[in-house]
């Protein structure tokens, strides 16, 4: 199980209190699709979408984000697809640990005990944001359940040496940062400047993401996260170090080139680390592709499942 096994990359955290998951925004139920459904674990339930049949595609969220991201892709690949999009503890609808928020090699062990309590083989992992490291985590400690990648405006490595992301750690993390961010939503209220056209994050969207978490302790898991760029740098390392036992798994980088801190810059980076991925830009996006442009990444998601073999695509 998940939960005993001593992988690094890997860890489940102990059993504590934990507030309630909230309920859904009234705007977001009208367009989550499939089921919602729960996994108990030790620091609290776990919520997730599950919709459709077929190979398995995970969705992995990042910071401030939640499985509300992934609607439209969710409901595009769930005619052909198993869809399963997750809620990290601490976000979105599930339950926020009260003694302290949840560590990066946390949330990638509670993914691996999702994916194992479901019975999911040969999985597709897409990952987003904080989303790539914890999902990629899972990939390289069970590379042999993982049949491709897919992976938009994200990083695997440690930050310390990149002025722009390390600043933003430094400022978001530190105690102004984490206050801003607990008691003003200061994350979800700065998602338009993150975006590459105000215009592609609509007002209900961004409602959906500002309203799941509406207490300052409910946000706690949103306010530890940029600290952990810097203080989880052994971790990233090993990660970086491991992702070597992916080989040749199939991998896309579905990516906004407006992304003012994970931009062209980070793709180049990606195209040393996975020489073969196939790598699909999106001009004029930023720093969310599924919200931005939910067509565009669409295709370029439903594009690379076709053409990778029957272990991927149901065709």
């Amino acid at each position: 199980m998940a939960g005993r096994h001593t992988d690094p990359l890997l860890g489940v955290m102990p059993g504590s209190r934990h507030l309630p998951p909230p309920a859904a925004p009234p705007a977001a139920t009208t367009v989550l699709p499939g089921a919602g459904r729960r996994l108990d674990l030790p620091a609290g339930p776990m919520h997730y979408l599950d919709a459709g049949d077929g190979p398995a595609v995970i969705m992995v969220h990042g910071n401030p984000t939640w499985s509300f991201l992934f609607r439209d892709l969710v409901a595009r690949l769930s005619a052909t697809h198993r869809c399963v999009a997750p809620d990290h503890l601490g976000f979105g609808l599930s339950g926020t640990p009260a003694d302290r928020p949840c560590r990066p090699a946390e949330h990638a062990g509670h993914l691996a005990r999702l994916v194992e309590t479901l019975g999911l083989r040969r999985i597709v992992l897409v990952g987003h944001d904080w989303g790539g490291p914890v999902a990629l985590a899972y990939a390289a400690s069970r590379p042999d359940n993982v049949a491709a990648l897919v992976l938009s405006n994200t990083w695997a490595w440690p930050v310390h040496r990149d002025p722009r992301l390390a600043a933003f750690a430094a400022l978001a993390g530190g105690p102004p940062g984490r206050w801003l961010i607990r008691h003003h939503d200061a994350l979800v209220r700065a998602l338009p400047l993150a975006v590459g056209d105000r215009q592609r994050l609509s007002a209900t969207a961004h409602r959906c993401y500002r309203t799941v978490r509406a207490t300052p302790a409910a946000r706690d898991g949103f306010a530890a996260l940029p600290r952990e760029m810097l203080a989880a740098r052994a971790w990233l390392a090993a990660l970086r170090d491991h992702l070597l036992r992916l080989g040749d798994t199939p991998a896309l980088l579905a990516w906004g080139m407006r992304d003012p801190a994970l931009g062209a810059r980070v793709l180049g980076h990606w195209r040393t680390l996975l020489p073969h991925a196939r790598v699909h830009p999106l001009a004029g996006v930023g720093h969310l592709p599924p919200e931005e442009a939910p067509a565009a990444f669409g295709d370029a998601v439903t594009g690379f499942l076709a053409e990778d073999g029957p272990g991927i695509s149901p065709c």
